[in-house]
């Protein structure tokens, strides 16, 4: 079994420093947050270790860098938003930025990306 954390909750550290971090305080792992930079809207939201808004080559290299020095392992990507809001343009929003998460992962070899099935809260569970 390997031990580690969800990097939401050191929303003002750096990639670099929550790697160093989880390795200070001997975590075998991380989960690293990929949300859209901007301000979050509730807690944990809005966390960006990973922005994967840029996946140009020389971001991805940049990560793949401070990933290999780290000397933690990535768990996954995560990115929780609510794909199933009743809000279809929101909803839209979500579901590309997931797609963003998910190629990211492809491109950085890390082979778990987690995130919120979603609930339109309009609807009943069934009908979810």
């Amino acid at each position: 079994m390997k031990l580690g954390f969800v990097s939401a909750i050191l929303p003002d550290l750096s990639l670099e420093q929550v790697l160093q971090f989880a390795k200070a305080e001997g975590f075998d792992c991380v989960e690293l947050m990929c949300w859209p930079k901007g301000k979050a809207e509730r807690r944990y939201a809005g966390v960006t270790h990973i922005d994967v808004d840029d996946l140009s080559a020389s971001a991805i290299s940049r990560v793949r860098e401070q990933l290999a020095a780290g000397g933690v392992a990535v768990s996954g990507l995560g990115y929780y938003p609510n794909p199933l809001c009743p809000d279809a343009n929101e909803a839209a929003v979500y579901v590309e930025h997931i797609k963003k998460t998910i190629l990211a992962a492809e491109l950085l070899k890390v082979g778990l990306v987690n995130t919120f099935v979603g609930r339109d809260w309009t609807r009943s569970v069934e009908d979810n």
